[in-house]
């Protein structure tokens, strides 16, 4: 197999697992990431297979959609055997992947990581970060928004002061910070309206 075999079956593997997902975490949120770190790959000077399909296979192992995120790296390593990708491009994917959820709090320390982090921080904002919440929240039972304590907190709109209007500035790469600021920028004037609208306020 080539590299263009190896995404091929890379994809077809991501497809079969996450392709009913109804959470925003589905196969064209990995497709989207991983399409997204390969032009930046480019731009950046990474590797670009490794960035791509670390891209591709990112959420495999997390917590949010896996029980066990150690048997899922686990599959994923087997897999990605199985096809013929050698130890060393593995070893590479799998530190790319590692450290890419924003929960963790962690910085990637490779640039194919830090390319796959920025891209999938990426997807969390602009339009397609704004459907994904709303996705997120209602396969979880959340509310749009709330004005009561202990409710207000859980909400969907909150996810945008928790987290997502910070991610404009902990891109890591010059080409993500381009970017992020148009996706950001979509994403405030959401808010007001959204706001004003909940409130009759217009």
């Amino acid at each position: 197999m080539n590299k263009m075999d190896h995404i091929s079956a890379i994809q077809s593997y991501v497809y079969n697992k996450f392709a009913k997902d109804g959470s925003g975490h589905d196969y064209y949120h990995m497709r989207r990431v991983a399409l997204l770190a390969g032009r930046i790959a480019k731009l950046e000077d990474a590797e670009v297979f490794v960035t791509e399909a670390a891209g591709w296979l990112h959420d495999v192992d997390d917590r949010k959609l896996t029980d066990s995120p150690e048997e899922a790296r686990k599959e994923r390593d087997e897999f990605l055997e199985g096809i013929g990708v050698d130890y060393s491009t593995r070893k590479a994917i799998g530190v790319a992947i590692q450290d890419v959820s924003f929960s963790k709090g962690n910085t990637p320390i490779t640039i194919e990581g830090k390319i796959v982090q920025d891209a999938d921080r990426l997807d969390a904002i602009g339009a397609i970060g704004i459907a994904r919440t709303f996705a997120y929240g209602g396969s979880k039972g959340r509310p749009l928004h709330s004005e009561l304590s202990g409710e207000k907190e859980l909400a969907s709109i909150q996810h945008f002061y928790d987290k997502l209007l910070l991610l404009k500035d902990k891109m890591n790469t010059e080409t993500a910070k381009m970017m992020a600021e148009e996706r950001h920028n979509f994403m405030e004037l959401f808010l007001h309206r959204f706001l004003q609208e909940w409130n009759i306020d217009y």
